[in-house]
């Protein structure tokens, strides 16, 4: 049995660990039934025990990452397994980006529709589910399955954190780009009106918002907004300095399959590894300190060209960052309210700093319509995630006093990110589910599919 964690490190299990497996092979050994359940595993990103089945079997990968891109229909069919890197690897060259890029490059495409992810371009390109044309499922049966969107099993599946089967692969949507550089507008925020302001007024395609966490009285919820735009004119840095020696295919993919050459590459920087602490370093001293520190380091406003890495995907300039944060581990508090309820954002702000907690990262996005999948995280309004130390039955009882105002609100915290949000709370914020478990049931009638995230809300057994 092999110890599985969330990222945050804080909800490990054992389970039986298998994988990479090819088709018929996951088909046997799905209609197999294992007695302790199933689930697929990406690359561990998800902050709590999504990606957990205790006791049971997991899937580490379940398929080789395989990818197919056609440049010409604008879409890239890739396994389940595949990760946003290698995905980026093979479309940039040829002048196409993935729709909904989330905040690290290591997820894989099979967690993201799991998990309907989104990015900072939310409120006006949506979730993934809006650029999906077809996802490839082996249900808890055995059954391979199309998913297309019309159908209520895309819906159930999209968003439905690996309950109704095994992600084999999907079919995305790309759209074009002449070049891997944005333009970015940068903005120092004094307060939480000014920032929200900022968002709400913004234009761009990308927009995010760093928070200060632990700033009180005039300047509580000041920050920093980031508003992009991809360049809407080739960039000359974008061009191969020497062309020399370029005949055919490249292994890493300058040249595309019909022997053009586009001189684009997603090409990030070699990750740091950050050093793994005894201790965490973040206490209400020390994350007042760094909060502080970021805020007054921003400019007060710059518009600068940035590459695709480091606008989209910093914190994977660090290797493994969340070990560096002490072995307890951490939480990410993540939730979404409807327009007219961003007073919870200050609410939840303060209510952490009352009880001493230590947030040492915070942010703040709009959204816009919600995918319409019953288990996917965005809704029309506010989002708000926060980082901090794990903590105590303090910390724990406002957080679950605070998950109760994000129901009361009409809102709902992210699945993906949580790692200890209650049965009670979760079905006020995502209701009865009725049709999804119908259709989960319809397609893992048995109960296979099976997760620590699911047994604690009530999913499955």
């Amino acid at each position: 049995m092999t110890l599985l964690d969330g990222w945050g490190r804080c909800t490990g299990g054992r389970a039986e660990v298998r994988g990479p497996l090819d088709r018929q092979a996951l088909r046997a050994l799905v209609a197999s039934r294992p007695a302790h359940g199933l689930l697929a595993r990406g690359a561990g990103c998800s902050y709590g025990d999504a990606a957990q089945n205790t006791g049971g079997l997991v899937l580490a990968p379940a398929t080789e990452p395989g990818i197919t891109v056609d440049a010409g229909g604008g879409t890239v069919r890739a396994a389940g397994s595949a990760t946003f890197a290698e995905i980026l690897a093979r479309t940039v060259p040829r002048g196409l980006l993935l729709p909904v890029l989330p905040g690290t490059a290591r997820l894989t495409l099979g967690g993201a529709v799991a998990a309907d992810v989104h990015g900072k371009n939310q409120r006006t390109d949506g979730s993934l589910a809006a650029w999906l044309d077809s996802v490839e499922l082996l249900d808890g049966n055995g059954r391979l399955h199309l998913l297309t969107p019309d159908r209520e099993e895309f819906r159930a599946t999209v968003g439905g954190m690996g309950l109704t089967g095994l992600v084999l692969a999907a079919t995305v949507r790309l759209i074009p780009i002449t070049g891997t550089r944005l333009r970015v507008t940068t903005r120092r925020a004094a307060d939480l009106d000014a920032l929200l302001a900022e968002l709400d007024a913004a234009r761009s395609r990308y927009a995010v918002a760093w928070i200060d966490t632990t700033a009180t009285g005039a300047a509580l919820g000041r920050g920093v907004v980031d508003l992009g735009d991809h360049l809407d004119e080739p960039d000359d840095r974008d061009e191969p300095d020497d062309l020399d020696g370029l005949d055919g295919l490249d292994d890493r993919g300058r040249l595309d399959d019909w022997g053009g050459l586009d001189g684009l590459e997603y090409a990030p920087a070699r990750a740091r590894r950050a050093p793994r602490l005894p201790f965490c370093p973040f206490i209400p001293p020390t994350a007042r300190a760094f909060n502080s520190l970021w805020y007054h380091r921003a400019p007060r406003e710059r518009t600068a060209v940035q590459q695709l890495p480091a606008f989209f995907h910093r914190l994977d300039a660090v290797r493994d960052w969340n070990r560096a944060l002490g072995p307890r581990g951490f939480l990410q508090y993540q939730f979404a309210v409807p327009d007219g309820a961003h007073g919870l954002i200050a609410e939840v702000l303060t209510a952490l700093g009352a009880v001493g907690a230590a947030p040492f990262l915070g942010t703040v996005k709009r959204f816009g319509p919600a995918s319409g999948c019953p288990l996917s995280f965005p809704l029309p309004g506010w989002s708000l995630a926060v980082d901090l130390p794990r903590g105590g039955r303090r910390l724990h009882a406002v957080l679950d006093r605070l998950d109760r105002r994000v129901a009361d609100a009409g809102g709902r915290i992210y699945l993906a990110k949580d790692a200890r949000l209650g049965r009670p709370a979760f079905d006020a914020m995502y209701g009865p589910l009725t049709d999804w478990r119908a259709t989960r049931a319809r397609l893992d009638p048995d109960g296979t599919m099976r997760s620590d995230l699911g047994r604690r809300l009530g999913l499955c057994r």
